[in-house]
């Protein structure tokens, strides 16, 4: 994911994001101009961004190094051309952490592929034993409040019956998991922090099956 900033926030703690961090986005929402942004940048700064990145720096000796993605949208390759993301998120040991108008989102997995890694993730889940390891763990993963996410063809995968006993997932091409809190008194106290520590423990299996059968692409990056 490109686009992310390194922040270092050494004096402050994490005490919870702002209260002003959901009017703030919803009103980015319905006026998403520069003038709403300058107007209001500094309730970014104190309520959202300056608490991601208290948040980011508790969680680093566990997480790794982490980045805080930019507010400004890519409108190069874009039809909509409002300039400000509706959400901050922030990247840390393949853990993405998201705030905005609809509370807290934590998720962890393969965003984007490229056709080895997708290959891959075929051959595995059409194994017998590594399907059905992988199907176990997504079922944990949903009994635990997740839901599970990714790009996914409409038909059958090119080479595979559409009677296979795990065919839903042979038409993944990226896979990750997830999970969303609405707006809540936690969202703005120290406990978010161990909402993210909670996914993050959670996420773990999934992240491991993916990086032992998957991988990373051998491919140029797109």
């Amino acid at each position: 994911m490109a686009g992310g900033r390194r922040v270092r926030c050494l004096a402050v703690g994490f005490s919870g994001f702002g209260e002003r961090l959901v009017d703030f986005y919803e009103g980015l929402e319905a006026d998403n101009s520069k003038a709403y942004w300058t107007d209001h940048k500094q309730v970014y700064d104190e309520h959202v961004h300056g608490p991601m990145a208290a948040m980011m720096n508790e969680l680093e000796p566990e997480l790794g190094e982490y980045k805080i993605f930019r507010p400004y949208r890519d409108l190069r390759f874009s039809k909509d051309k409002t300039p400000y993301k509706t959400h901050c998120g922030a990247i840390a040991g393949g853990l993405y952490v998201q705030v905005g108008a609809d509370g807290l989102m934590v998720a962890r997995g393969y965003y984007g592929t490229n056709s080895d890694q997708v290959e891959r993730l075929r051959v595995a889940v059409d194994d017998d034993r590594r399907g059905q390891d992988l199907l176990r763990r997504l079922d944990t993963l949903r009994h635990n409040g997740f839901d599970i996410g990714g790009d996914r063809l409409k038909t059958t995968p090119r080479g595979f019956d559409a009677a296979h006993p795990r065919i839903d997932l042979l038409r993944y091409k990226s896979l990750y998991g997830h999970r969303r809190w609405e707006p809540d008194d936690v969202l703005h106290t120290p406990e978010c922090a161990e909402r993210v520590r909670d996914a993050r423990k959670h996420l773990q299996p999934l992240a491991e099956w993916l990086d032992d059968h998957v991988g990373p692409s051998s491919l140029p990056r797109r």
